[in-house]
């Protein structure tokens, strides 16, 4: 897919696997050169070895960067708030290994935890005194998660919650919103139809349209699409799923009164409303987009923070609920790294970290951030839209709180801006419709840094497109 196309949650999947698929789902791409990155040789030689090994090159499709253009860097060490590629050069990274980081790369006490965790032995596939202080953590931190099960990821903790919801109410369709990424899970790779909201269609090859069609999806920040629905089809609903805070097509930030709707309506169909807090939770302090704006669901899902760095993912919630989980309950869920007690010592000292002074922290630098790029970037027709610690660009006036109402065309000059920012030392996600994050470890300097090398690439990405002006300028 060229930069000028979305990355969205129905295009996710789609778009990161890139054009010319040579599956049954499209022909086998012209033969060329691979990518490369002018000034970065060790990254585009790496990149062009691994596409012999890797589809695509990657192990996850929209690090080929084929939303900007070029080749990705490839990492090879972070420290605080920056990140060295294999050319040695250094940026200082909003990326964060796409939120997980909140304390920024090789925080010590993560790594003092992991290096203690990982004397006694890496994994037992039994049960520890690591996966209960954890749980007990963050049931502390958000009594709304009265038990915990956790697993190696948010795509797993997010498909296990909605086969929860729909053994628990004994229904089997889910609604989920136009918009928000849910995980790769078969029947959440779908998109909204030409209706209200029809039957969910599969938007990634080998989905079976059966799979998708037991899920609806429906327009967000849009009340009465909802209660429509919900009149007509509420009792068939197992669960309502949706992103609080929905960051993966842009941060798409929705009004309190729309989540409360959510609320009464699962209320009123006796469906189970589920968060999928996988980029929200203990990103936006303790009780994450659930306590932000004061609505309670039923069962949350957590990835990203929870697990410091390391492989996590959590779904938690009602006692009533999570009991039905197996063994102590008929629906069945199991992983063999579930509960590893390196990754359980990462997200405790996590946690803890945040709890003891570090959300203030967060917030404090996520403010300083603000202030500093909020006057560079809205001196263009550009906006910066930030919850917490997670941030956006949009080029239009105000930003949208719906997938369908955001302007596909601003993709080109995110390209533009993305080189232009690499060009001078700041990584930020390789799409237009990707988030970025600050983190504890974003101080002064880097923010400074950061904001002299905003103020130029905006220069650049708003330049006659042709004028000298326009080129991205040379590596750092």
């Amino acid at each position: 897919m060229s930069g000028s196309e979305p990355v969205s949650a129905q295009q996710k999947s789609a778009e990161q696997a890139g054009a010319g698929q040579v599956c049954g789902c499209g022909p086998r791409p012209p033969a060329g050169p691979p990518p490369a990155s002018p000034g970065r040789p060790a990254s585009s030689a790496l990149f062009a070895r691994a596409l012999d090994v890797l589809p695509g090159g990657v192990s996850s499709p929209v690090r080929a960067f084929r939303s900007v253009g070029g080749a990705p860097l490839f990492f090879a060490r972070g420290k605080g708030a920056r990140v060295w590629d294999e050319d040695g050069r250094e940026y200082v990274d909003f990326c964060m290994s796409w939120g997980p980081l909140a304390l920024g790369h090789a925080p010590a006490p993560v790594l003092e935890a992991i290096g203690r965790a990982a004397a006694l032995g890496t994994s037992f596939g039994a049960p520890t005194r690591a996966e209960l202080e954890l749980a007990e953590l963050v049931r502390a931190l958000q009594p709304l998660a009265e038990m915990v099960r956790f697993v190696s990821s948010g795509t797993e903790a997010v498909m296990s919650a909605v086969r929860l919801a729909r053994g628990f109410t004994r229904r089997d369709l889910i609604v989920k919103f136009d918009g928000c990424y849910h995980g790769h899970a078969d029947y959440l790779l779908v998109k909204a139809g030409s209706g209200l909201a029809t039957a969910g269609q599969p938007d990634s090859g080998g989905v079976p349209a059966a799979i998708a069609g037991t899920t609806a999806v429906l327009p967000l920040d849009d009340e009465a699409a909802l209660r429509a629905f919900m009149a007509a089809r509420g009792h068939e609903v197992a669960a309502v799923l949706i992103e609080p805070v929905p960051a993966n097509c842009g941060l798409l930030l929705q009004r309190p009164e729309f989540l409360r709707a959510l609320r009464a309506e699962c209320d009123r169909a006796g469906a189970l409303l589920v968060f999928d807090e996988v980029i929200s939770g203990f990103r936006l302090g303790p009780g994450g987009a659930a306590a932000r704006y004061g609505v309670r669901p039923d069962l949350l899902t957590y990835g990203k923070v929870i697990g410091g760095g390391l492989p996590v993912g959590a779904y938690a919630g009602r006692r009533d609920v999570m009991r039905c989980v197996a063994p102590s309950g008929c629906i069945y869920q199991a992983g063999t790294l579930s509960g590893n007690p390196v990754a359980m010592a990462a997200g405790r000292a996590t946690l803890e970290a945040l709890r003891d002074g570090g959300w203030d922290l967060l917030e404090a630098r996520s403010q300083a951030l603000e202030q500093a790029l909020r006057p560079l970037v809205e001196h263009y027709p550009a906006r910066l839209v930030r919850e917490g610690s997670i941030f956006w660009i949009t080029f239009q006036d105000p930003p949208p709180r719906a997938w369908g109402a955001v302007d596909r065309s601003g993709a080109a000059r995110y390209a533009r801006l993305h080189a232009a920012l690499l060009a001078r030392g700041v990584y930020l996600a390789p799409s237009a419709f990707e988030v970025f994050f600050a983190s504890t470890a974003h101080d002064d300097g880097a923010i400074a840094f950061t904001a002299r090398a905003f103020q130029e690439a905006l220069a650049v990405a708003f330049a006659p497109e042709g004028s000298p002006e326009a080129e991205p300028g040379p590596a750092p």
